[in-house]
């Protein structure tokens, strides 16, 4: 089976501007530069998946229907800069909750890895040649449980710093464009170094 490469893109802070709680599709706006990005992330041949938390399902703020609107709107957005997003996974759990059935611990709210797996299940992704993107370090560790390599978006989401091997991200970027020429670039040295080797071996 040939398997896909992915970037697992996390939404809020990330991909767009952070509005909390927010499902109003007039009030969804792309994060600096995220467009660029996510172009030259398709044309180096990746995958694009959202993975969210989305704890006010939980919390009794909004349904989980209203989501579909804030994909659509997405989806409007990105259209006219020739981007697609192949899927949207999200978390509608939190273990502090108002509604009964979602209040929980669940393995697919981040930092555990549940959604990425998920979605590697459903398209044919090898995580070990996958990134996961996201500006906190749940989102890191996500990534890296699911045997992913990561970037940190560093524009001050995140704010306690808990840091441990698992959440330590392979590269730490301004913003995802930033992130997409960091990942090229280390696309392109994979590809010299696996070069050379063989030239080696040939000679």
């Amino acid at each position: 089976m040939n398997m896909r490469k992915a970037v697992f893109l996390d939404k809020d802070g990330t991909l767009i501007n952070d509005v909390p709680f927010n499902v109003d599709p007039e009030r969804i706006t792309l994060s600096c530069k995220a467009a660029e990005g996510l172009r030259l992330l398709c044309q180096l041949g990746y995958a694009l998946v959202v993975v969210s938390n989305q704890p006010g399902v939980a919390m009794g703020y909004f349904e989980e229907s209203d989501l579909n609107r804030v994909w659509q709107r997405l989806d409007d957005l990105l259209q006219p800069e020739g981007v697609q997003l192949v899927d949207y996974y999200y978390c509608p759990h939190h273990p502090v909750g108002a509604i009964k059935n979602l209040t929980m611990d669940c393995d697919c709210r981040k930092p555990l890895p549940g959604m990425l797996l998920q979605a590697a299940e459903d398209h044919g992704i090898d995580l070990a040649s996958s990134w996961m993107i996201g500006d906190i370090l749940h989102d890191i560790e996500a990534g890296r449980r699911a045997g992913c390599k990561t970037v940190l978006i560093d524009n001050g989401n995140e704010t306690e710093w808990d840091i441990s091997p698992m959440r330590m991200p392979d590269l730490t970027a301004a913003d995802l464009h930033d992130a997409a020429i960091q990942i090229a670039t280390s696309q392109q040295q994979w590809f010299n170094r696996a070069g050379a080797i063989r030239e080696t071996r040939v000679s």
